[in-house]
């Protein structure tokens, strides 16, 4: 049980949204590729979840850390085609985070600048989510993929 009060967050499906529906040419005209899902491997990153075989996902490269710093980052990541909703979970680990992945957390003060990082299995991620935002000066974590490096979702402090 945490002592501290965290947040994770999915993305907001607005940038998306636009994209859904569109056939699979106008879709590569964006440099996106339509996915349909054929097994485990597609975590989702608006809703927080492990999308299941059947459904569709759409393969976008997303600017996850609009900053002006070296550490500015885009990376291939997973949306459902249909997403509407962004996940939010208080003082929980979505499974997403938990199952099956080996996880990159990464802590930022405001201005994009790193200042700690370290990898974890999903079962140790709560740990270092208190330890790390056991720092005043980090402002936010990213939890990447540790393998793909793909990023997955943010967490900030619940004050």
């Amino acid at each position: 049980m945490s002592t501290m009060g965290y947040r994770i967050r999915g993305l907001d499906p607005a940038p998306f949204q636009s994209l859904y529906g569109l056939d699979d040419d106008a879709l590569a005209a964006r440099h996106v590729v339509r996915c349909r899902v054929d097994g485990p491997g597609f975590p989702e990153r608006v809703e927080l979840r492990d999308m299941q075989p059947g459904e569709t996902a759409l393969l976008v490269n997303h600017e996850h850390l609009a900053v002006d710093t070296p550490y500015r980052s885009r990376h291939a990541i997973y949306v459902r085609e249909g997403a509407t909703q962004a996940a939010e979970f208080r003082n929980e680990i979505p499974d997403v985070l938990l199952r099956r992945r080996m996880l990159s957390l990464r802590a930022f003060k405001g201005d994009g600048m790193m200042l700690d990082a370290d990898v974890c299995s999903g079962d140790a991620i709560e740990a270092l989510i208190e330890r790390m935002l056991a720092r005043e000066d980090v402002a936010f974590l990213h939890a990447h993929s540790a393998s793909h490096g793909c990023y997955l979702a943010v967490v900030e402090r619940d004050d």
